[in-house]
This record gives structure tokens, sequence and C-alpha cells, in this order.
């Protein structure tokens, strides 16, 4: 905008010089004219009043005498009339002059002056004399007196004194021009100062829009044309600030649901470049959204079937679904759909739509062994209730002891079968989470060692220790039945895989101190010296159904589905349970939870 300034200032200060200076000029040539025409006009009245007043008769301009009586009367009247004074007959010879001898002076018919005095009757010429050294002005004259005289009479004058002037003309001109020039440049740049100053106004509010900084607006005061422009400019912001703000919200809202939905998408432009990718995609492929934008899909190391599906796609051009198995970073089961973008018949690529179905999978896979591990779960009791049925109804039942020893095995087997039932529908309760928990203040030392007492029995029969360690004062938010179940199936499990004069310990400390000595977790430790749990099964000892020894567990009682509610209940307190074995040393189990339930508010 400086430039635009100085060329505006140059600009009217060069114009205001050139109509200075061609005003002055114009001035100095009227000047000049105006005292040439006036000197011309006093001549010509000096010449006239010769031709009137002067004795022609007295000569014969074809008489020799004539020169001399011509030229005395040029001296005489040179004298008169303070100019050269020249006679010239009608063939252009000199009759008399003034200044020099008319003898040696040149024909002057060829004379500017002389020929448009022939021609016009009047000539007028300035030219410069070699003997003077100086310009001259020339004034002719025709002269008829016949007979006496035919020709032209001739003035010359030295316009030095109109020189003089029209330089000293010049001079002031200059002065005052450059005087001019001055003011004319402080006014022209105060003048392209005001003109610029809302233009740059505008221009900088343009810069800052440009740079998207939409709130900036031009200070708008006057009503003309550049106002009106920055008024223009104002209305663009506002509807820059509403289509960007709209944009804005339109992107965060697509950006939110891209990010938190829970399929992966990635796009694909028609050149086979990824430009877009959002955060489960990012998951499920492994790779950081840096990896992925921006590069060709065939420079991104992936499954083969995916690459080949995205070929296939930006070829076709055609919805394509499959279901492909990708093993990084994780083994998954994806299913895929290739959906072609397609906007007013223009091809914008293609959008790649992953769904993991590895969890659904595995729901169903384990949907299918709970219902296989159910059926030969009740199997077993329902055909020895049968076959044992059968067998008295045959006769036995006359046997006493045979049909006494038959109906207790058909009491224990319905019993077990009871039992069963009984743990399917407790863990459908918890896991529907039909019946919700009681959160209530519980004392914990006085509420496990009533707890433990329980089993104090049956561990008596084994001649098993039951050790339980709480300190006083511990408190913590739970639901007394469900907590009172968990400690009850690990407590029973305990005892019944610990051999006989071995032990069991439950142990309570809190975890999590801060300064003030407060706690905000308790830790629940169960620990046996019992038979074992190998390491390849201690990943797989909360799933439904699932016995390490099968056989015992049957023997004992146990229905496979004690430690799947207590990780569902630990689970429903908001804690974390873990496991620990050993074979032929123990298992311990640790299990935490907050003091107090969150969810209880």
């Amino acid at each position: 905008m400086k430039k635009f300034k100085v060329r505006l200032t140059v600009i009217m200060i060069v114009l205001i010089g050139l109509s200075m200076a061609a005003s002055g000029f114009y001035m100095v040539q009227m000047f000049k004219k105006s005292h040439i025409e006036a000197l011309e006009d006093n001549m010509t009245r000096e010449i006239k009043i010769v031709d009137a007043t002067y004795h022609w008769n007295q000569i014969q301009a074809m008489d020799p005498e004539a020169m001399i009586q011509l030229t005395e009367a040029a001296h005489l009247l040179s004298k008169s009339a303070g100019a050269r004074v020249t006679f010239i007959r009608e063939d252009g010879k000199v009759l008399g002059d003034s200044d020099h001898d008319p003898t040696s002076m040149d024909n002057h018919l060829d004379r500017l002056e002389v020929m448009n005095a022939k021609t016009k009757g009047f000539g007028s010429e300035i030219r410069y004399s070699n003997t003077l050294g100086e310009n001259m002005l020339y004034v002719a004259l025709p002269v008829k007196n016949k007979p006496y005289f035919e020709g032209y009479i001739r003035l010359a004058m030295s316009i030095k004194d109109v020189e003089a002037s029209i330089r000293a003309l010049w001079i002031y001109l200059t002065v005052g021009l450059a005087i001019m020039f001055v003011l004319a440049g402080i006014i022209s740049y105060r003048i392209a100062h005001n003109l610029t100053r809302p233009i740059e106004k505008i221009t900088r509010v343009a810069h800052q829009i440009s740079h998207m900084n939409y709130r900036t607006r031009v200070d708008v005061k006057n009503v003309d044309e550049i106002e009106q422009l920055g008024s223009a400019i104002n209305a663009m912001a506002d509807s820059l600030q509403v289509q960007m703000n709209l944009i804005r919200e339109n992107e965060n809202r697509l950006k939110n649901v891209l990010e938190h939905m829970i399929n992966g998408i990635v796009m694909v432009d028609p050149t086979g470049k990824i430009v877009l990718v959002n955060q489960m995609a990012e998951n499920i492929l492994g790779k950081e959204t840096g990896y992925l934008l921006g590069h060709r899909y065939t420079e991104v190391k992936q499954q083969y079937e995916l690459t080949k599906m995205i070929a296939e796609g930006l070829e076709k051009r055609e919805m394509m679904r499959d279901e492909v198995t990708v093993y990084f970073p994780e083994e998954r089961l994806l299913e895929i759909d290739v959906v072609p973008m397609i906007w007013e018949e223009d091809f914008g690529g293609i959008l790649v739509l992953m769904q993991d179905l590895s969890a659904i999978r595995r729901l169903e896979r384990m949907r299918s062994e709970f219902v296989a591990n159910v059926s030969h779960e009740l199997k077993t009791p329902i055909a020895a209730v049968k076959g044992f049925a059968e067998t008295l109804l045959s006769g036995a039942v006359n046997d006493p002891a045979t049909a006494n020893s038959f109906l207790q095995i058909i009491y224990d087997e319905s019993e077990r079968l009871n039992r069963l039932i009984g743990d399917i529908l407790e863990l459908s309760k918890i896991e529907s989470k039909r019946v919700p928990l009681q959160f209530s203040p519980v004392e914990l030392q006085s509420f496990v060692e009533s707890t433990v007492d329980v089993l104090r029995t049956e561990a008596s029969k084994k001649h098993i220790d039951l050790y339980v360690q709480v300190p006083e004062h511990l408190y913590a938010e739970a639901d007394e039945d469900r907590l009172r179940q968990i400690i009850l199936n690990l407590v029973s499990n305990g005892i019944s895989y610990t051999p006989e004069g071995g032990q069991v310990k439950v142990i309570l400390e809190p975890v999590d101190l801060n300064a003030a000595g407060d706690y905000e977790r308790i830790r629940f430790t169960i620990s046996d010296t019992g038979i074992g749990i190998p390491k390849s099964d201690l990943p797989r000892i909360f799933e439904r159904f699932y016995r390490v020894d099968k056989a015992r567990s049957r023997s004992s009682g146990g229905t496979g589905l004690g430690l799947s509610i207590v990780k569902h209940l630990v689970d429903s307190h908001d804690g974390t349970i873990t496991v620990d074995s050993e074979i032929g040393v123990g298992t311990r189990f640790v299990i935490e939870i907050p003091v107090v339930q969150e969810h209880a508010f």
C-alpha cells in the first residue's frame, strides 16, 4: 500500500508540475508574442509616418544621387525612430541604410520580410544579426510613390529588452514553480494519504479474513465509494463467519461421529490415496493415522485380502462384502464392506467399513459351548435318575437294601441337578442385572469371621485350618449377600481342593493409603495349600462349566459355575480379581474392591 501511496503522490505531483509548466510556457509565449506584436505595430506606424511625411518628389529612384539622399534620410530617421532604417528598391537593391553602406549590401529581395511585404503587404521576421551579435526584429512595408520611388521601407529593432524581460519572467516562473512543486508535493502526499488510509484498513481486514480471522471488521464512518467497499467487506466477513461456524460445527459433528463409531472407516480416493481414517480403524489395523493418512493403500502393509478388496473396489466401483481374518496386531475376524462413492456421476473413491466380528463369534461360540455344557451337565444326573428309577420299577423296589441305596442315589443326583439349575439361574440373574445390588456400609471384621464360620464344620471334617486376618474398623460399601457369596465360593473351593491337614487363609488389608492414612480400596486375599491349578488352565478358570479336574469337581458336588459367578459379582462391585497358583503348592485369589461405590449414588 505504501508503494501505491508513493505512486499516487508522484502522479499528482507530475500532473500538477506538467500543468504548471505548460501554463508557464504558455504565459511566456503569450508575453513574448504580445511584446513582439506591440513592437511590430509601433514599427509599422513609424514606417507609415515616414512614407507619409517624406518628400519623395525630391528623388528619383533610378538616379545615382537617390542613394545619397536616402542614406542621409535613413540616418536622420534612425535617430528619431530609435531603429535601423533601410530603403529597398522594388528590385531588391538597397538605396539607403542607417547602419551600413548601401553599396556594400546584398540584394534584399530574398529577405523573408521583403517577400511577405511584396505578397501580403506586410512582412515581419526575427533574425540573428551577425553584425550586431543579437536577435533583430525586421518589419517591412511596400511603398508606391510613382514616379519617384517604388520599393520597401524596412525598420529593424533589437529585441534584447524583450528577451531580457522573458528571461526574468522565466526566473520568476522557475522559482514559483519550485515553490509550487514543494507545496504540491505536500498537498499531494496528504491527499494520497487520506485516500489510501481507508484502503489500507480494508486491505488489512481482507488480509486477516484470508487468514481465517472472520471477527475483524472495517470501521465505516462515511458513505463514499471506499466506505461502501468496507461495508461490503464487513458483510462478506459476516457471511464467511456464519458459513465457517456452520462448517466447523458440521465438521466437529462428523469427527465425533467417526471417532465414536464402533466400526472402522477408511476412505480411499480414486487415485488410491487414503484420505480418512477413524480411531477404530487404527485400532483394528494396528497403525497410527500418520502412517496411513496421505499414503497409497498399496504402500501400507496390510492383509492381502483387504488390499485386494480395495483394489477391486476402485476398479469395479461396485459394493462388495466379505469376512477376512487378520492376525495383526491380534487375531480378528472382520466383516469388510467396500462402498463406492459416486457424486453426480463423478467417482469419488471408496469407503471401507470394517466391523470386528471377533466378539460376536466368541459369544456365539460361548453360547454354543454353554448349551453343550448345560446339556452335558444335565444329562448325567437325569440319566442316573432315570436308570435307577427303571431298576426300581423292574423289581428292585422289593429289596429294601437295594431300594434304599438306589433312592439315596436318586436323591443325591436330584440335589446336584437342583444346585446346577440354581447356579445357572443365579448366574443368569447376575449377568442380566435383573436383581440390583443393595450397597451399604459393611464392617468387614465381623462380617468375614461370621461368613467363614459357616464353613468351619466342613473344614474340620478334613482337618483344614481356616485362618482369618482382618484389621479392626475396616469398612467398605458393598452388597452383603453378594460379598458373602464371593467369600463362601472361594473358601469352599479352597476347602474342596485342599488335602486333609491343609490350610485356607482369608486376609483383608487396606490399599492405596494417602498421607492422612485414608484408604480407597480393600484387598481380599484367599489362599489355600491345595492341589493347585496348571498354568495353562489359569486363563480359563472363570469360564462357565470349566473344570480343571472334572472327575474330582463332580465328586465334590461342584457345578463348574462358582468361579464364573464370583467373577461377575466382583465386576458388579467395580473390583478386580486375579489368581496365582502352583501345582502341589496351592492357589491364591486376590480381590480388590473400592471402599465407596460411585454408582451407588
